[in-house]
């Protein structure tokens, strides 16, 4: 009778242990993906000084160098600052039309645990620039809407988050008083649930002593911006390192509001901190604080035909 008390809880345990381990593979390992995104790359030339064409089907000359990308629709200018013992990379983007403003999920998918680096993701889109987005497969719950398409409409209570609409307007809001498909009836194109917002009407809107979770003070950062209309900021900034303190989220809203921003977002940070332009990877990736190396991510924000 004890042996067999002692075997039946044996077994138990092992189910157990068995279950908590498949939970934990499902959660933060196992891929799933939910949905494919068909329409995602397109194919643009990458030659210098060359002719392209657009989706729209006009060309023109491109002009591009390791800091400075240029054609008929597209001006973007790198331009590093080095501040609160920080580099910080900052991308100044003019585009003639907001439809040059995307998003972009890891292996084309939507789902859990579909992961690529940025830089991956942006040469498949064939992205001129390209930074890290909101990482929502790290999530359960919170917004996520795409190119127009809702794909997570689970609000997250508290969540303070971008909106990118058709027109290429930015707005925060709060998915506490808005529904998902209120958004896209709105003209939402693209929802990123992270947050918060660190600018808001051109001031800053963070405190001091507000950060991400249980994030440290000092991190490598991510974040987006817009000054006025098809003028946009991409900003990152390094951390983590013995040559770069990291930003506080109030001293990068300090130099979002020095760019002058109308509005500014604050996106994932830590290690999958990545900016991606002209081919190459701008600034320095740390993974688990102690590599100089990318963090594959479930999407990015980029600039693209």
């Amino acid at each position: 009778m004890v042996n067999g008390r002692k075997i039946g809880e044996g077994v138990y345990v092992i189910v157990l242990v068995i279950f908590t381990v498949y939970m934990l593979l499902d959660t933060f390992v196992i891929t799933k993906k939910l949905a494919v995104v068909s329409n995602q790359s397109r194919s643009v030339s990458s030659s210098s000084d060359s002719s392209v064409s657009n989706s729209s089907g006009k060309s023109g000359s491109v002009t591009k160098s390791s800091t400075a990308y240029e054609d008929d629709n597209i001006k973007i200018a790198l331009i590093d600052y080095r501040e609160n013992d920080t580099d910080i990379h900052m991308a100044d983007v003019k585009v003639s039309s907001s439809e040059y403003l995307k998003t972009a999920f890891a292996q084309s998918s939507y789902g859990r645990n579909v992961t690529e680096k940025t830089s991956d993701i942006a040469e498949s889109v064939n992205a001129i620039l390209a930074i890290n987005g909101d990482y929502y497969g790290a999530q359960e719950s919170g917004y996520v809407i795409r190119n127009g398409v809702i794909y997570r409409e689970t609000a997250k209570s508290g969540n303070e988050d971008l909106v990118i609409y058709g027109d290429g307007s930015f707005e925060i809001i709060d998915e506490d008083d808005i529904t998902a498909e209120e958004l896209l009836e709105k003209g939402a194109q693209n929802v990123l649930a992270f947050g918060p917002a660190l600018v808001e009407d051109g001031s800053v809107s963070v405190t001091e002593d507000e950060e991400v979770g249980k994030a440290m003070a000092s991190n490598p950062r991510t974040a987006i911006g817009i000054i006025d209309e098809n003028h946009y900021v991409f900003v990152v900034a390094d951390g983590r390192t013995s040559d770069n303190e990291g930003l506080s989220l109030y001293e990068l809203a300090e130099f979002m509001e020095s760019l002058g921003v109308q509005t500014a977002y604050n996106l994932d940070g830590g290690g999958s901190s990545t900016m991606y332009f002209n081919g190459q990877i701008i600034n320095k990736p740390t993974t688990n604080g102690s590599s100089i190396k990318e963090r594959s991510v479930s999407d990015i924000v980029y600039i693209g035909y």
